[in-house]
């Protein structure tokens, strides 16, 4: 690497024109009193209506404290518990420091270098030589709007991927909520489910103490009912540990663990929701695809930059001052500046222009892909979310009405003595397994519902909706 220094005199006051370059590039920005919240609580509550808060002081904390308590006095609904979770999940918090320390970056990068200060004394024979330079990164100054304007673009990243992890603790509050609330139902169906078991298994007994059941039909009757006992067991572990996870979502422990919840699942909506536009819907709100944007603009003024400055990567003035004295003569003294910057030699600036072209090409592949992607992601959730709800809709229209036919009428034939008592079993039996596959597609419809919203807002990749329903023909099939 080639170095030139060119000493240059002139009696002017190279400190006071580094100053006053300084003053004029460095427009510098300032801290906001939020930290950049409000673009995260307006874009928050146009998208899901919920409020957000940084808690950065006690008084921060003592308002929050008091807002959650008063939520978890009712029996929390969804939109509630999203709610707790946006006030009080400590991960939350957390994402919020570090849009913090992304403005805390912004600021940095808005303000002028500082110039070097340097006073050196050299003394011999009598006679002394006293120099003080300011020494400034000239390149520094004169690129300081663009890195400014890089960084901002940068800091409205930050709020966005904010406003994304706000989505992203909505979305995982929303589906742990349907979970917590459908794993409740699932026990009280299964708990009805044993009362009726047992009975069987007790009438199976008293019939075959009397001869008129054998002892194959009495040990299938008497495993069914050890079977929902041990499915009602596992359905219990699984609504303790869906309540874990919700409470988790909320950021909850200690005295606020004794929240109360449904103990049953939202009756589904009239009409399923009409989504034409899923896919432009998709591609103007998704907050993940409008980060990515941004971060490609970034890199695009980002590559302007290194192309502009790609022969030059130093350029330092100093303002010189120096005194000197002589035993022999009069003293004397000197002004002037050095300018010192570096010789092209063996490296032009391909090398950084070609990292910066790549990276930048490697970011619009990504957008690329995001873009497509996020249409594909919007039509699999929609049809999901479609086929989930008439699905669900068939159970509550015409299984479980059509179960409840059949039940009456087998009641009143045993009643009178036309079926036997092998008919009122195997009754039973499928309508238990339909009374438990209609809540598992109720509940797997209120979940595509939450994946469908995450797929339009973005907020974590959606799960799928199925959760391994057992189906009432299959059920009723390996009963046999």
């Amino acid at each position: 690497m080639g170095w030139l220094q060119l000493p240059i005199r002139k009696h002017s006051s190279a400190v006071a024109w580094l100053l006053g370059l300084a003053g004029l590039l460095g427009g510098c920005a300032s801290f906001s009193p939020d930290a950049g919240m409000a673009v995260v609580a307006d874009a928050t509550g146009a998208t899901i209506q919920k409020d957000v808060v940084a808690v950065r002081t006690s008084e921060d904390a003592d308002a929050v404290d008091i807002s959650v308590k008063a939520l978890l006095r009712n029996t929390l609904n969804v939109e509630a518990a999203i709610q707790v979770a946006l006030l009080n999940n400590k991960g939350l918090q957390a994402a919020f420091n570090e849009l913090g320390l992304a403005e805390a970056d912004l600021v940095g990068q808005s303000l002028p270098p500082n110039p070097v200060f340097s006073v050196s004394r050299i003394a011999g024979n009598g006679g002394s030589e006293i120099e003080r330079q300011v020494v400034g990164d000239i390149l520094a100054l004169v690129t300081l709007p663009f890195r400014s304007e890089i960084a901002r673009e940068r800091f409205r990243g930050a709020q966005l991927r904010a406003v994304l992890e706000v989505l992203r603790t909505a979305a995982e509050t929303r589906r742990a909520y349907y979970r917590a609330v459908g794993a409740n139902e699932l026990v009280g169906v299964l708990t009805d489910a044993k009362s009726s078991a047992e009975v069987i298994a007790e009438l199976a007994e008293k019939l075959g103490q009397t001869g008129s059941m054998n002892k194959l039909d009495q040990a299938r009757e008497q495993v069914f009912y050890a079977e929902i006992t041990a499915d009602l067991a596992s359905a219990r572990q699984d609504a303790a540990s869906s309540r874990e996870r919700l409470a988790r979502s909320m950021g909850l422990w200690d005295g606020n663990l004794n929240f109360k919840i449904p103990s049953r699942l939202p009756s589904l909506p009239q009409r399923p929701r009409s989504l034409p536009f899923i896919e432009v819907d998709a591609v103007s709100h998704r907050i993940d695809l409008q980060i990515a944007g941004i971060e490609l603009d970034a890199l695009a003024k980002s590559l302007s930059l290194t192309q502009a400055s790609r022969f030059v990567t130093l350029l330092d003035v100093a303002g010189i001052d120096r005194k000197t004295h002589d035993p022999e003569s009069a003293p004397f003294r000197e002004r002037g500046f050095d300018i010192q910057f570096q010789i092209p030699i063996f490296d032009g600036g391909e090398v950084r222009v070609r990292q910066a072209l790549e990276t930048y090409n490697q970011a619009f592949n990504r957008l690329t892909e995001k873009a497509v992607n996020v249409r594909s992601e919007a039509r699999d959730a929609y049809r999901n979310y479609r086929s989930l709800y008439d699905i669900a809709g068939h159970y509550q229209r015409e299984v479980l009405p059509l179960r409840k036919v059949i039940a009456d009428e087998t009641e009143l034939r045993f009643g009178a003595m036309q079926i036997d008592v092998f008919a009122v079993l195997l009754e039973v039996r499928q309508r238990i397994a339909s009374q438990r596959a209609a809540t598992e597609a109720r509940r797997d419809f209120w979940l595509a519902t939450a994946n469908l919203q995450t797929a339009v807002n973005g907020g974590g990749s959606g799960d799928a909706g199925g959760e391994g329903r057992v189906t009432a023909v299959a059920s009723t099939t390996s009963a046999n």
